[in-house]
């Protein structure tokens, strides 16, 4: 099975020019907690609340900072054409619980999610990623 299959093409992006508030208020629309950041129709960033609270607020930055200033550059992500097995196996030694997935000419055409793994009938993938990542913190 391959990630085209089980991703969502949904997907709300941010631009690295929009405030911090503009990014939180789609987050909170959509109910999500990231966000891909693209500029000119390539990925170029994911911006999490955590990136918000932790790069932003907590480093003084306030609701009118760029996405840029928070977000993180280091953009992992897949191809639509992946196998669902080794896409699984890549989140979870990452430790990520969603990732952007690009055409061949990474061009942004949807994400995937834990819970796209948990829904895709492929029960060993998504037991590998689980593991992957929800290690506990101590």
């Amino acid at each position: 099975m391959k990630i085209a299959e089980i991703m969502s093409v949904d997907v709300a992006l941010a631009s690295p020019e929009q405030s911090l508030k503009q990014a939180a208020d789609i987050m909170l629309s959509k109910d999500v907690g990231s966000l891909p950041v693209g500029s000119n129709g390539k990925l170029v960033g994911m911006l999490t609340d955590r990136d918000i609270v932790i790069r932003g607020v907590a480093q003084g930055l306030g609701a009118d900072a760029r996405v840029s200033e928070a977000m993180n550059g280091q953009v992992r992500y897949c191809y639509q054409d992946q196998d669902v097995d080794e896409v699984a196996r890549n989140m979870a030694e990452l430790q990520l619980r969603r990732m952007p997935v690009v055409n061949r000419e990474k061009d942004l055409v949807g994400i995937v999610s834990l819970a796209d793994f948990a829904h895709s009938g492929q029960n060993a993938s998504a037991e590998d990623l689980m593991k992957g990542v929800a290690v506990p913190h101590h």
